[in-house]
């Protein structure tokens, strides 16, 4: 028997409805390039984004066609971020970190039918500009009258935006549709595409706004200091409008001085970042205070944040820390550390232990950890397992490419590569990663790419790069290398020039250590364990 409920389709056009109707005089804000804010509302915000579908029809994009973006935090990106889905394409966030070659392949293996640019990051995009296959369109906003490109078929936001009217009708009514784009960034090999749907992206939405996972109300002024290009911010842009919060745009403007001024001037309550940002903006707030009381919760995600760097917020700035994780392939929202009751009465320094930790699963989330054999471990806290990962917002394979072992389980569960500890009461402490790979300020750094660069180097004979903590981006890559026997004295400068044309320049090494041998394993592997405990002995750099 099935239940007598109507079939109402989860598609993300039914969020902004809500939001027009309920809230439309909440503010969305947004500091420009030239420092000013654009000011508008919920309302607006609707408008736009059925003139923006309307743009999109007109340049001839089709439902299920991938069209990118290519932005920072704004306000325009906001309206993309609802109008593509919206007229039955697929919003594909482009990584502006990205080095040409990894930009140009997602941008040909998605195969985007037009993108959208900002104006000050489009000498980036211009480098790959006679690499792209696919794109008929590109549009610009954020640029100064007359400015001239080099891309071909340039056509401006406004303009297009001026020339239609506001009468569309959503274009979506099957919630299993694609609404959103994200490629993790390559670790071993190419990006991976992850394709959203809109219902995987509604619920996403929902168990994010729950009490006990980020709480987002109506009394919110949430700061997503977390790129839109980085798992769809987080999905915060779609959980603000559901719950009716505020939302204040940064744009490009992601030093710590004018993040702290836009955190006391805009009032805001849920600023969300990654830990290097916040480290940043500790050291600013101690020496320039500024008024932050009205911060109810510091969300911090992309990498944990350092226990010492929670203490220092909480006991000296009066700041909740909110730890969460999750990945790309999650949407991305996996943990949250809200304290439970009997984490409450603890003193202070107990409560900051447990809120180092990733926190227990946001509800809609299943999770496990398990053994090299596949075997599911014990929740004591002590037990370290791979964590494993399902729900209806997790993906089930990556875009255009079949499911392998190694990222997905028989039994349909993803694996996320992490190492973790589960404890009875379900929170969960990342331990150390599967994959040797190196997470610098919330972004990954592939390891193994670096050390087959280096070795393609004539004086390199072997190379292995491990991660090391560091104070501003919690990671860094460090390479251990053996010089080739006539190679001569190698320098770190010298190495960094090989790589610095294909990686960009966050990925390169800042220390190397030269090494007679690198240990390796009973299969002949480079043992990165021994490497890592030699290093913080002291006996390696």
């Amino acid at each position: 028997m099935q239940g007598l409920m109507m079939n109402y389709p989860l598609t993300l056009d039914r969020i902004l409805e809500h939001a027009n109707r309920i809230y439309p005089h909440k503010r969305i804000s947004t500091k420009q390039i030239d420092g000013s804010m654009h000011r508008y509302t919920y309302a607006d915000l609707y408008s736009r984004v059925k003139r923006l579908a309307n743009v999109l029809r007109k340049l001839g994009v089709n439902p299920g066609d991938r069209v990118g973006t290519f932005a920072w935090n704004n306000y325009q990106h906001l309206e993309l971020y609802y109008a593509i889905p919206g007229a039955g394409a697929v919003c594909h966030t482009l990584n502006i970190r990205l080095f040409p070659d990894q930009l140009t392949y997602v941008v040909n293996h998605a195969e985007d039918k037009v993108v959208f640019i900002d104006g000050t990051l489009l000498p980036l995009f211009e480098r790959v500009a006679d690499k792209i296959e696919t794109v008929e369109h590109y549009v610009l906003f954020n640029v100064p009258p007359g400015v001239e490109s080099k891309l071909p078929n340039t056509v401006m936001y406004e303009d297009l935006m001026a020339d239609v009217d506001d009468d569309f009708e959503w274009a979506v009514t099957d919630e299993n549709t694609a609404m959103g784009l994200c490629y993790t960034s390559g670790t071993t090999g190419n990006p991976k595409g992850v394709l959203y749907s809109h219902r995987s992206m509604y619920l996403h939405t929902i168990g994010e706004c729950h009490p006990n996972a980020l709480d987002l109300s109506s009394r919110d002024i949430v700061l997503p200091v977390v790129p839109q290009f980085h798992a769809m911010a987080w999905g915060l842009p779609y959980a603000c409008a559901l719950s009716g919060a505020e939302l204040v745009m940064p744009g490009p403007h992601l030093k710590p001085a004018p993040l702290a001024q836009l955190i006391d001037e805009e009032k805001v309550t849920v600023p969300a970042g990654v830990p290097s940002i916040w480290n940043a903006l500790y050291h600013e707030l101690k020496a320039n205070p500024r008024d932050i009381s009205h911060v109810r919760a510091l969300v911090v995600g992309g990498s944990a944040m350092p226990r010492s760097l929670i203490e220092a917020y909480e006991e000296q700035l009066g700041v909740n820390v909110l730890h969460a994780w999750g990945m790309t392939e999650m949407s991305p929202v996996g943990t949250v550390c809200q304290l439970q009751d009997h984490h409450q009465q603890l003193p202070n320094h107990q409560k900051w232990d447990v809120k180092a930790k990733q926190g227990y699963v946001v509800a809609g989330v299943e999770m496990r950890i398990t053994n090299d054999a596949g075997e599911e471990l014990p929740w004591d806290g002590a037990t370290m397992g791979e964590v494993q990962v399902r729900g209806p917002w997790i993906a089930r394979q990556y875009f255009r490419v079949d499911p392998t072992p190694d990222s997905f389980t028989a039994d349909g569960w993803f694996r996320t590569g992490d190492v973790a500890t589960l404890s009875e009461d379900g929170y969960m402490q990342i331990t150390d990663r599967t994959k040797d790979l190196v997470k610098s300020g919330g972004e990954w750094i592939s390891s193994v790419a670096l050390e087959n660069a280096l070795m393609a180097h004539p004086g390199v004979m072997e190379a292995a790069v491990i991660a090391i903590p560091d104070d501003q981006w919690q990671e860094r890559p460090l390479a251990v290398v053996v010089p080739a026997p006539d190679a001569g004295e190698l320098t770190a400068d010298e190495l960094n020039a090989h790589l610095a044309p294909n990686f960009a320049k966050f990925w390169l090494p800042d220390e190397y250590v030269f090494v007679e041998e690198i240990p390796k394993t009973s299969v002949g592997k480079f043992d990165k364990k021994v490497l890592r405990y030699r290093h913080a002995q002291g006996e390696l750099g």
